[in-house]
Formats: structure tokens, sequence, C-alpha cells
């Protein structure tokens, strides 16, 4: 069975093919500036890399492409399109929908209604799940909701506290967010460590959030009923006092509406240094002396330590925890500004196996330490194939 996975942005799909009976990665690719008049297509199959340039006008187009490379004759992976058993989405916010879904209208309606929840996500992955509906009805598509692996969250981390009848009949709720990701830590930290551990999934890049995670099970996740919460992100706000709204709306004259748009795109990191929502760029610039790229990266640290110390309360103890995603991966200074003066709490960083690590698994405390530290490059694209295959094979 082979899965193709894509990952979708307004202009873009990323994808990666795999086959699940060798359990191996195929090819992995993608396609910039769609709807432009020349769209770049990458596409990497055994090692070798080819690039080219097309007028691809939308995402099915996009998916022709991709299967077009993946099939050629002379340097593709698959003797047909007919070979994909499926393609499967990384689906952001369902509401009343989640698990791991085949795609109709009836689960389109249902992201719909989150479009204002999730605006930077299920816009662009409903067009694509419409068109390719239409243009490639004989591949099934599967939506593996991010919201899935957090069922598991108990009502007292779940619930907020108003009206009732807002949550059960508005859905407002705590959902979390990045399932696949701390799905795979979940999985490969069993396989690191056994079952029954209690593990602290820190996924941190553009778009971050902690999970507290119980024999493999989300406990607790810093993102709310939306994906605009929780720690600050590259450009969206995380955390906010919903109360400061209507002071801001007579400071700024701006609408209700105006005024979210801002928030998830302008707030975060980059509305709070004014320069940038990249971390490499406010490091370089908090080390030039700019005292707002400096605030940005201690406000950044400060809400992550915020949730870390909160799910170590909520654990009760950690036997790990682990960094994942873009910054947690790559970037050894802040992994060292979460776990800094944590001794008391059995938390030591080794900072030269820290500094030494980049993109690869390792483990980065120091022998004394009693909570395990480590960096696991998180791979939810694979979890995303193997729940479609599951659901394909009715495993789910």
């Amino acid at each position: 069975m082979k899965i193709l996975v894509a990952n979708l942005g307004s202009t873009s799909f990323k994808y990666r093919l795999y086959d699940m009976a060798a359990g191996a990665q195929l090819a992995r690719g993608g396609i910039e500036r769609i709807g432009s008049p020349e769209s770049r297509c990458v596409v990497e199959i055994g090692g070798r890399r080819e690039e080219k340039t097309l007028c691809v006008p939308d995402h099915a187009e996009a998916v022709h492409q991709c299967l077009a490379q993946l099939t050629d004759g002379g340097t593709g992976c698959l003797k047909d399109a007919s070979d994909v058993s499926a393609i499967a989405f990384k689906a952001v916010h369902g509401g009343r929908i989640s698990g791991v879904q085949r795609v109709n209208a009836e689960l389109i309606a249902a992201m719909e209604t989150m479009n204002d929840v999730a605006p930077a996500h299920n816009p662009a992955y409903i067009n694509a799940m419409r068109l390719l509906s239409e243009k490639l009805p004989e591949i099934p598509l599967v939506a593996a909701f991010e919201t899935d692996f957090h069922r598991t969250i108990p009502d007292r981390n779940r619930y907020y506290a108003i009206p009732f009848e807002w949550a059960e009949q508005g859905l407002v709720r705590r959902y979390g967010f990045h399932g696949a990701s701390h799905r795979y830590i979940a999985t490969r930290t069993t396989e690191l460590f056994g079952p029954g551990r209690r593990i602290i999934s820190c996924h941190l890049g553009g778009s971050s959030s902690l999970c507290a995670i119980r024999d493999g099970q989300s406990q607790a996740a810093s993102m709310g009923f939306s994906a605009q919460s929780g720690l600050p992100h590259a450009s969206r706000v995380g955390d906010f006092d919903a109360f400061a709204l209507p002071t801001l709306m007579k400071l700024t004259g701006k609408s209700l509406t105006e005024l979210l748009s801002i928030l998830a795109s302008q707030g975060g990191l980059k509305g709070l240094s004014g320069t940038s929502g990249d971390m490499r760029d406010l490091a370089e610039a908090a080390a030039a002396g700019n005292p707002r790229a400096k605030l940005a990266l201690d406000v950044f640290a400060s809400s992550t330590r915020h949730y870390l110390g909160a799910y170590l309360v909520e654990l009760g103890g950690a036997d790990a925890i682990v960094f994942t995603g873009g910054i947690g991966e790559n970037d050894f200074r802040f992994r060292a500004a979460i776990c800094a003066n944590l001794e008391e709490l059995g938390i030591v960083l080794d900072p030269a196996a820290n500094e030494a690590v980049k993109a690869r698994e390792a483990k980065i405390s120091a022998p004394q330490s009693r909570v395990q530290i480590w960096v696991i490059p998180t791979n939810e694209e694979l979890i995303v194939a193997r729940l479609a295959a599951n659901l394909l094979s009715g495993s789910c």
C-alpha cells in the first residue's frame, strides 16, 4: 500500500510518498507559487533531486504534476498513478469531526464551520480537497485531524470556565493541535524507553506547542480552541486576554475582524520584535543589541517554561523532555534557555551534548539528570501515512 501525504499551503504543495508494506519513504517533493505563471517543482527519489519550472494553476494540477514525476519511466518510483492507494492530509480543525476520516461532503462542511478558527489552514485544505475530489475521483482522500491525538485529554483540562452550553453547542473547548508531531514523539519514546512513561513533548517552530503525555496518551496541550493560542508563534499571538479587544478597538479604530486578522498574522514574535518571527533573525538582532528582539526571545522562552512547569505538575514529574520541530531540533541556545536553572527539578542539560546536536536524534541530558532530555526530529507525514493505511485496511 502506497500513501501520498499532502502538506498544503495556500500557494504550495509539499508531499511525501510512503510504501507502507516496506515501511519506507519512496519520494518527497513540492511545488511552490501555485497559481503564478511559473511554479517551481521539486522531487527527490532515491537521493536524486530534480527541479523544473511549470505553470501550475491549482492544487489539483499540482497533484497531477507530482504523479507525473513519480511515474516518469526514467526516474519515477511508481508504475502508474493507480499504485497510490490514497492521498492523506494532515488536516487541522474539523470541530465536531475528528479522528481519521474519508473526505466527503459532510467532513468538508464541518471543516468550513471552523474556517474562522483556523484561517491559515482550513480554507487551503478545503479548496484542495474539493478540487482533488472532482479531478482525481479514482484516488481516495483521507483526512487525519490534528485534534485526534488529544481526544484523551481529561475534561478538567479540556473545558474553559464559560457557560456550559457554549462548550456543548458552540464546541468552544480546548482541542490541542500538532497532533501528528506529538503522536510521533509518543510513539518514538515508547520505542526508546518502553511503555508507561511521562513525556513532555516540546514542538517548537514557526508554530509551537507543548503536550503532556502519559502512557502514550495526551493529557494536556498548550493550544486550545484554535491554533492561535498557547505559546507565542512566529506571527500568531498565542495566549491573549479576550477583554483587551474592546480597548484595542478603541485605540486603533479597527473592527474585531481586523484585529483578529492582525493577531493571527502580525502578532507573535514578529509583532513583539517589530522585525521578524524567525528565531535566527531574532537571535542575530538580539546579539546586535536590539532590545525588542531580545524581549521576543525572552517572552517565548518564559512561555515555554510556564507550560513545561505546568506539565511537570500535571504528570507528577517527567521521565523525559523531548525537543522537536524546527527550533526544538536545531536551536541549542533556545534549548539551553528552556532548561536553565532547573537542577532542583532533576532537569540538567549537558551543554556540550546539547551544542553538538542539530536535527538528529540524541540524548542531551547530563549523567546526573533525573529527567532525560532528548532531541527527536519529528515525522508528522509518517504518522499521517500510518493512520491513513490503518483506515483503508480497516484497522481503525
